[in-house]
């Protein structure tokens, strides 16, 4: 085992009381002794909604900006004076990885972005599969165009 995996894969009642999951950051293509293809990271459609007090938009715009310089991997944000919108790809080994990389996002950058004191109120991650299922279907928001930092 890698540094930084927990030996178990069960469910929250593997690990104490207030213990968090350890994540660990895997290379496309890597695999743990034992594990099945099915096991290599895979990607994950992320939507983050945040909302709180009003900031002044050219601030949130900025913060935003500065977030998507900061993380390329961000495909769009959406924004008005009290809430956002951050959709992006996110690669990891399963959904709870991905959840919970998306989980940390605004908070772990709130000071270097700038970004204004809101709380996530909503989260999506689905599955490659089920994205292209959805646009394909006519549900759900439209692909990503054009990326960037746009308002409501």
């Amino acid at each position: 085992m890698r540094p930084g995996a927990t030996a178990s894969r069960g469910g929250a009642g593997s690990r104490a009381a207030g213990d968090e999951r350890a994540l660990t950051s895997v290379a496309a293509g890597d695999r743990f002794q034992g594990e099945a293809p099915g096991d290599i990271p895979r990607l994950w459609h992320v939507t983050l909604s945040v909302s709180g007090r009003e900031a002044p938009l050219t601030e949130v715009r900025r913060a935003l900006e500065q977030l998507a310089h900061d993380h390329p991997f961000l495909l769009t944000s959406r924004y008005a004076v009290d809430h956002a919108e951050i959709r992006y790809w996110e690669e990891a080994r399963d959904l709870h990885d991905a959840a919970a990389v998306a989980l940390r996002l605004w908070g772990e950058h709130r000071q270097t972005a700038g970004l204004p004191p809101w709380e996530i109120v909503g989260l999506e991650v689905i599955d490659r599969a089920t994205y292209h299922q959805r646009i394909a279907e006519g549900y759900g928001p439209p692909p990503a165009s054009p990326v960037g930092v746009h308002p409501f």
